[in-house]
């Protein structure tokens, strides 16, 4: 049977995010992820993992101004620099919220921009990550997984039509009694 997590970015949005935790616990879940955790000190989210005995799943790398319209800068070849940093505060976060995998978000390359040069800045770029993270025990999430028949954890991410609980019928029987 497959192990689901709450993705607290689309899920529980009727409370605020610290208070989600607490949420996703009560409804059975007992990991969760979201998109980024950079907004908030890694001890308080960890606080809130532990107070509500959660495991962090997955988070992604930072993804550039997510407001601005960023959806990831790792194919960006202006922003190496910003990227090689955020590998940094990911293995920070990561390790902090014993978080054992994260995602790459690649990016959307400009108008007109050479895409060959867009792969290659990507690859290049999770040729950069990879050992870093491996070393610090933290798994890079790519397409990968599907093809090898993953049956680790599996992110519930959509936007529910009312209220999270109402929508959470589904998922129900999938999730351990607590």
């Amino acid at each position: 049977m497959p192990k689901f997590c709450a993705n607290l970015t689309l899920l529980f949005n009727e409370a605020s995010f610290l208070d989600r935790f607490e949420l996703a616990a009560k409804e059975g879940f007992e990991g969760v992820e979201y998109l980024f955790p950079y907004a908030y000190p890694k001890a308080q989210l960890a606080e809130k993992l532990a107070a509500h005995e959660l495991q962090q799943i997955l988070h992604n790398m930072p993804a550039g101004d997510w407001e601005q319209g960023s959806r990831g800068i790792a194919c960006l070849p202006d922003r190496v620099g910003e990227f090689q940093d955020g590998v940094g505060q990911t293995i920070e976060y990561a390790t902090a919220l014993r978080c054992k995998q994260v995602n790459c978000l690649a990016g959307i390359a400009p108008v007109g921009a050479d895409p060959e040069r867009c792969r290659r800045t990507f690859v290049d770029n999770l040729a950069f990550a990879a050992p870093k993270l491996q070393t610090a025990g933290i798994r890079l999430l790519f397409d990968f997984v599907d093809r090898i028949g993953y049956r680790g954890w599996i992110g519930c991410e959509y936007k529910p039509k009312t209220t999270t609980v109402a929508g959470l019928g589904w998922i129900r029987p999938h999730l351990p009694k607590r």
